[in-house]
């Protein structure tokens, strides 16, 4: 199922960050989502006896990330809100959707579940770029290369992937149902080793 042997700390410094630090961007939530939580809560259970190696995402942190816009002291509060009206106009044309979570795939640095089918999703961060693309000169991130998935687990530490794939083997995780109606830009942060966030405006879709 891998072709790494070693777990890495997810929790590393990247570039720009620092603790104190607020970014907006754009996630899928799961608020009231009973199956992924369902879900989400077997991987907490099978991780467990790892202890501190793992850090086991909280229903209410899980997310999907979409596309970020810049850091709160980079990017005016106006801009933010009119990438929000903008997102609006655009993700109209989007029909809710359902999704499928998981099976697991591991990852160096955490516990990802796949989505699938992942065109709707593809959509919806194509509409939200767009909606960047009517405000700011230039929208972040890539477009190519982005692989829609919910973590459930990061690695909090450097070690050896052995004794993850040995905690999760064995265990039947039947994939989760999801229903995308909306998405979030939100007010990201990092300072405890989780992604938490304020919500700054929730876009439905048409």
């Amino acid at each position: 199922m891998t072709s790494f042997d070693d777990m890495r700390n997810h929790w590393w410094w990247r570039p720009d960050w620092s603790e104190g630090r607020r970014f907006y961007t754009w996630h899928l939530t799961f608020e009231g989502q009973r199956d992924l939580h369902r879900l989400a809560a077997e991987y907490r259970s099978a991780l467990a006896p790892l202890g501190d190696a793992f850090t086991l995402v909280p229903d209410r942190w899980l997310h999907l990330t979409m596309q970020g816009i810049g850091f709160v002291d980079e990017v005016k509060e106006r801009d933010a809100r009119a990438v929000a009206d903008a997102a609006g106009e655009h993700l109209a044309a989007i029909p809710a959707f359902d999704v499928q979570l998981g099976p697991h795939v591991p990852d160096p640095e955490a516990i990802v579940l796949p989505v699938h089918p992942d065109g709707p999703v593809h959509a919806v961060r194509s509409a939200i770029r767009s909606a960047i693309g009517d405000v700011l000169t230039e929208v972040p991130e890539n477009a190519d290369g982005f692989t829609p998935h919910v973590s459930v687990a990061y690695s909090a530490s450097d070690g050896p992937a052995g004794p993850v794939f040995q905690a999760l083997d064995g265990h039947d995780f039947t994939p989760a149902r999801a229903r995308i109606t909306h998405a979030d830009l939100i007010v990201l942060h990092r300072d405890h080793q989780m992604y938490e966030w304020e919500p700054f405006a929730s876009v439905p879709l048409g």
